[in-house]
């Protein structure tokens, strides 16, 4: 499984608001500048995390974005799964396939899906932060 720039992206822009602490809405466009990333870029990437229920904006000329919940309440997994679509390791493990019934990987793959599963659904932003060295 290879997690694509929209999962990486969506991760760094989490993190970056996070850093924040919630103490003002963030513009898209500062967020851009201190990640180096495209602001319309970013801006596909946040839509989804909005619709998620991560995020929130606020408008105004101190607009911006803030975190819905602390970062000691938001998972990689979330924000993965909100940026990417699937973190499956293949298609089947979620739709299943015409090979589902005597397919003998799909032990397998399913194994690989819990795994993942297990490691982005247990770090959330400030376990990230945490690794290191800060603090919020």
């Amino acid at each position: 499984m290879m997690i694509s720039t929209k999962g990486r992206y969506g991760l760094r822009l989490m993190i970056d608001l996070a850093k924040e602490g919630g103490e003002r809405p963030v513009p898209v466009k500062e967020i851009a500048k201190r990640q180096n990333i495209s602001e319309k870029y970013l801006e596909q990437i946040i839509s989804p995390l909005s619709k998620a229920g991560l995020v929130k904006s606020v408008r105004g000329a101190q607009g911006g974005y803030i975190l819905t919940k602390p970062a000691d309440e938001i998972t990689a997994g979330e924000i993965l799964r909100a940026a990417e679509g699937s973190i499956a390791p293949v298609e089947c493990c979620e739709s299943g396939c015409d090979h589902s019934d005597g397919c003998v990987t799909i032990g397998l793959y399913k194994r690989i899906q819990d795994a993942v599963d297990s490691v982005v659904d247990s770090v959330t932003i400030a376990d990230m932060l945490a690794d290191v060295g800060i603090t919020l």
